[in-house]
This record gives structure tokens, C-alpha cells and sequence, in this order.
């Protein structure tokens, strides 16, 4: 039986998570940060999810030292809980990383246009009052189908592909900082939060989740890594990712305010570039953000589609969904099918255009939230030490925090009618894929 090629090192793993992680939302949805808490409240939370993600790191590379199984948060739990529980916790998950992929190919049509105007144009339809325009519909298909076909053809390419991407996108946030210290002033923080100290942290703490999912696609990966890789290198990939990760969000968000009066920003697009064009005045430091935008929608859509069909081809393997999902391609050694649903997926999304921004933000929270806190629950359950039972208690009652702030209604920013529909559908249409896949089986099967 053909299996899957065993290419992949730490730099790979790093470059998976910390790219699964980092992609233009710092770009696309600043105004909106900055408007939920300001920039002390912005970089607050940003700050403190980094901090308090590190439990469930840990959780994540201690399971994947014990179980390196594609399937991730559906094998850890079917340890310890009933197969229908591990299948949707895995369903939920998937939701998380897939719903990135087209988000990231909307994003990437909003960002050429802001570039060239004459994209959006020949307007095609409306979804929630928000123009499709041909031009940037297709740019995104071109996008889909070229990391498709990168993926297809081998992980050893993406990999590469997403290594090169990663130092790319590092190097530039470097100039954006050192500009940024240049010109400014502290003053332009004020007010530091958007409400109360609380209030603001809250309210960006909440969608966190959402901008920080990614450190825990390195196991989704791990059937990939390569002869002789040492098992602790997968927690070192996904303590670097969290670090890098939340240090590269905390400092934007500290440019974006000391470059330009932030409260000017709200409501602009591309809100990032708008502040240093104002506090430079040239036009030499937007062209560096937007290729560094281009570069991280580039990385992270490439990540999310590795840990989406990954995923996809593991639960075909397991016999949750139609096992057609765990075919191996014969020469490539990639799991082509799932490959190709996740493209197909990913650009009947794409159909929905602008409208997909925002609320995708709020629904992707909450699917990473369950997953983080269904991983810890179930390792500390299953381990016997005394400190892994507190690590990952730690964990749990972190990501139930989460969970609750976007579910309880007692919480600004919660779920609303839209969100609860969009999960609800996607909940049947997993199943109705579960169905399909135990047609014929006994019950509970």
C-alpha cells in the first residue's frame, strides 16, 4: 500500500505552523483590532493568547510524541471518549483550518484591488450587500488552483515552497518595524484602549483563537517527517510558531499605532498600509507591506490546505468519512483525493466573496477553541504524571475560556444567529459524510 512520503524537518514544521498562522489578517482586518480594544487592548490580547497557548502547545507535542496520527484532536480523543464524539471533535477541527483556505482566497482579491481599482469590476452578483467582481473572483480560483496542484504534486514542494515564504515574510516585518520606530510618535496611542481596559482586551481576546490557530497543524503532519527526526522537535516547532507568532501580531499592532493616530484608521481598508503611507508620506513602505501581505496569504493558505487535507485523508483512513479520502497518490505519495475536495470546497467559498471576512473570524475562533480544549481534556485523562495532568488541566481551562466567549451570550462579540447557522451547517453536512461512510455498518460502528 502506497503511504505517505516521509520528507519533512523542523525548519519544514516551523514554517507549517508559524504560516498556518501568519496571514494577512494583520493587513485585512486591523481597522477592526484596533476598534474592538485599541492598540494597548490589541496588543494586550495578542500578547496573553501567545502566553496562554503555551499549555496547549505543550499538550500537542507530548500527543504527538505518543500518537503521530494525521487525524489529530479524532485520534487523541478516541482515546478516552465514544467514536461518534471523536469524529465530530476532528469534523469541528477541520472546520477550523479549512474555513482559513477561503478567507485567504477572498483576501488575496481585496488585497490586488487595493492595488488596482480597475479589479473591482464587472460586478458578477451580490451576497450581504457585498459586490463578487469577476476580476478578483478568478484571481482567487487561480490561487486555489495553483496551490492544489503544489500540494498534488508533492509535500516535499510545499514544504519548500512554505519554507521560502516564511523568511520572506520574516525579513520584510523586519523593515516594517525599524520604519515604523522612525517615524512616529507615542502620543498616537491615545486613547490606549478602545473601552475600558477590560472590555478591550476582551473583545480582541475572543477572536484570537482564530489568528493564532496553526501551532497545532504540526501533527496533523507527522506521518510526513522524515527518517531520524527527533520526536521532541515537534514541540520546539510549535513553542517557536507561538512565540514568533504572537510577537510578530503584538509589534504590528505597536507600529500600525506609533506610525499614525489609530482612532484616523478605523473603518479604512488596509488599514496597515494606510498608517505608515501617512506617517511617511512615500509610497515605497506600502509596496513592502502588501508584498509582505502577498507572501504571508501565500503561506497561510498553503498551511491551512496541508492540515485540511491532512485531516480529510486521516478520517477516510479511519472510516469516518468515505474511505476514498485515504487514497495515496501512487507516484506523488499525497493524499490527491482529499487534496481535491479541499480545493473544490475551498472555491465553492470562494463564490460567497467579502462576506465570508468577518464572520468566518468569529466561526474559525470557536471551532479552534473545542479543538485545543478537547486535545487537553483527553491527555489529561490519559496521563499518568502529576504534571501533565496539570499542564493540560491548565490548557483546558484556557481553551473552555475561549470557547465560553464566543458561545455565552453575557459576553460582547458572542455568536450570532448567521454564526450559530453556518456551523449548524456545517455539522450536517459532516453528518451526512459520517452516514454515507457507515452505510450498512451496524450502529455506533
Amino acid at each position: 500500500m502506497t503511504t505517505l512520503a516521509r520528507k519533512l524537518g523542523l525548519r519544514d514544521y516551523f514554517a507549517l505552523a508559524f504560516g498556518t498562522m501568519i496571514g494577512v489578517g494583520w493587513l485585512v482586518v486591523m481597522d477592526d483590532w484596533l476598534g474592538r480594544g485599541g492598540p494597548a487592548g490589541a496588543m494586550l490580547a495578542f500578547g496573553i493568547g501567545g502566553v496562554l497557548l503555551l499549555p496547549v502547545g505543550w499538550v500537542y507535542g507530548k500527543w504527538v510524541e505518543r500518537l503521530p496520527d494525521a487525524s489529530g484532536e479524532a485520534a487523541y480523543t478516541a482515546q478516552v471518549f465514544p467514536p461518534i464524539v471523536s469524529y465530530f471533535t476532528g469534523w469541528i477541527m477541520l472546520l477550523a483550518y479549512f474555513i482559513v483556505c477561503p478567507w485567504e482566497a477572498v483576501a488575496i482579491g481585496k488585497l490586488a484591488a487595493y492595488l488596482y481599482p480597475a479589479l473591482d469590476s464587472f460586478e458578477l452578483y451580490r451576497v450581504g450587500g457585498h459586490a463578487v467582481f469577476l476580476p478578483r473572483l478568478a484571481l482567487g480560483m487561480a490561487m486555489t488552483l495553483f496551490l492544489a496542484i503544489l500540494n498534488y504534486r508533492g509535500i516535499r514542494a510545499s514544504a519548500s515552497f512554505q519554507k521560502w515564504v516564511t523568511t520572506a515574510v520574516l525579513a520584510l516585518f523586519g523593515i516594517v518595524v525599524l520604519t515604523s520606530a522612525t517615524h512616529g510618535t507615542v502620543t498616537n496611542f491615545r486613547p490606549a484602549f478602545a473601552a475600558t481596559p477590560l472590555a478591550s482586551v476582551i473583545l480582541v481576546l475572543q477572536i484570537v483563537p482564530y489568528f493564532m490557530t496553526g501551532f497545532e497543524c504540526v501533527p496533523k503532519a507527522a506521518e510526513e517527517s522524515r527518517t531520524g527526526f527527533q520526536t521532541r522537535g515537534y514541540f520546539q516547532a510549535i513553542g517557536m510558531a507561538l512565540f514568533v507568532g504572537a510577537g510578530l501580531y503584538v509589534l504590528t499592532i505597536g507600529a500600525v499605532a506609533y506610525a499614525t493616530p489609530w482612532q484616523g484608521l478605523l473603518g479604512k481598508r488596509f488599514a496597515t498600509a494606510i498608517a505608515f503611507e501617512n506617517a511617511i508620506g512615500a509610497g515605497w513602505p506600502v509596496r513592502v507591506i502588501l508584498a509582505m501581505a502577498f507572501l504571508g496569504l501565500f503561506q497561510c493558505f498553503n498551511g491551512n490546505f496541508v492540515a485540511s487535507s491532512r485531516l480529510l485523508f486521516a478520517f477516510g483512513r479511519r472510516g469516518t468519512v468515505p474511505k476514498g479520502f485515504a487514497a495515496v497518490h501512487p507516484v506523488y505519495q499525497t493524499p490527491y483525493i482529499a487534496i481535491v475536495a479541499i480545493a473544490v470546497m475551498t472555491l465553492i467559498g470562494l463564490l460567497l466573496g467579502d462576506s465570508l471576512l468577518v464572520p468566518v473570524t468569529e466561526v474559525g475562533s470557536m471551532a479552534a477553541a473545542f479543538g485545543w480544549l478537547a486535545a487537553c481534556v483527553s491527555f489529561a485523562i490519559v496521563d499518568s504524571g502529576a504534571k501533565g495532568r496539570v499542564v493540560a488541566g491548565t490548557g483546558a481551562l484556557v481553551s473552555l475560556i475561549l470557547l465560553l466567549m464566543k458561545l455565552l451570550p453575557m459576553f460582547p462579540g458572542h455568536f450570532s444567529v448567521a454564526e450559530w447557522i453556518a456551523f449548524g451547517i456545517w455539522l450536517t453536512i459532516g453528518l451526512a459524510f459520517h452516514l454515507v461512510a457507515h452505510a450498512g455498518q451496524p450502529v455506533g460502528a
